[in-house]
């Protein structure tokens, strides 16, 4: 399906980015996985084929992010899944430079990449952005998160009608509650809590895990009719 495809995934050392590249590996791609922390990039390599390229990135510095997609070279399908654990909380206690940081990352990281990577990518290639259920059905606290979500699919719709005479395809997928890092803030057993919590209200039974959303951007990358799309893996949760 992705077979002598090259695939960049950001934020592909850990959680979803490391399934999408472990995915896309297994479908024949080359992959190329970047993040900030060089031990992570190590620990993610022993999954993955030898010849995979890792690049220790800042996203959330422009020059560093150029550089890196200098080095990359030419490339298939661009994969944005970096971000680090979000701090939720009542917006009367928000600090709101702690919120702007977030959106460093997670919003002008991925404009960032995007803008860096679109004369890398070769016709016919796509991005697959991320987002989150949060922007459709925000919990109270989640002021930030659900904000950087809706951004994400504003901005999917908008880079799929500019990069379309590039022959780029630009979609987002937006999942729902997942085991990965996101939820690291969390003590254990708070964290055990809003598992089992979840999983008792979601109509499949369980929360997701990382592999469940790396389908959806394996998929995205290979249909070459999808764009401009925001596709929700939630295992049901705005239905609940």
């Amino acid at each position: 399906m992705l077979k002598a495809s090259r695939i960049v995934v950001l934020g592909g050392s850990a959680g979803i980015g490391l399934a999408v590249a472990q995915q896309a590996a297994q479908h024949g791609a080359e992959v190329v996985i970047a993040s900030s922390s060089a031990q992570r990039l190590a620990a993610a390599r022993a999954s993955l084929p030898a010849a995979t390229q890792t690049v220790v990135a800042d996203l959330t510095d422009a020059a560093a992010t150029k550089k890196l997609f200098a080095q990359v070279g030419a490339f298939d399908h661009l994969v944005f899944t970096a971000g680090e654990p979000l701090v939720m909380g009542p917006l009367a206690t928000l600090d709101l430079d702690t919120a702007r940081r977030f959106f460093e990352l997670r919003y002008w990281g991925a404009v960032t990449a995007v803008k860096h990577a679109a004369g890398q990518l070769r016709r016919g290639g796509s991005i697959v952005l991320t987002g989150g259920i949060a922007a459709q059905r925000p919990h109270a606290g989640w002021t930030i998160g659900a904000s950087i979500c809706g951004a994400m699919e504003a901005l999917t719709r908008a880079l799929a009608v500019e990069l379309a005479p590039q022959g780029l395809r630009v979609n987002l997928v937006s999942p729902g509650i997942i085991e990965t890092g996101l939820w690291s803030n969390l003590t254990d057993a708070a964290r055990g809590e809003l598992y089992r919590g979840v999983a008792a209200a979601l109509p499949v039974g369980r929360v997701g895990r990382p592999a469940d959303v790396a389908a959806i951007y394996v998929a995205l990358m290979a249909n070459g009719f999808a764009t401009g799309q925001s596709y929700v893996v939630d295992g049901g949760g705005l239905l609940v």
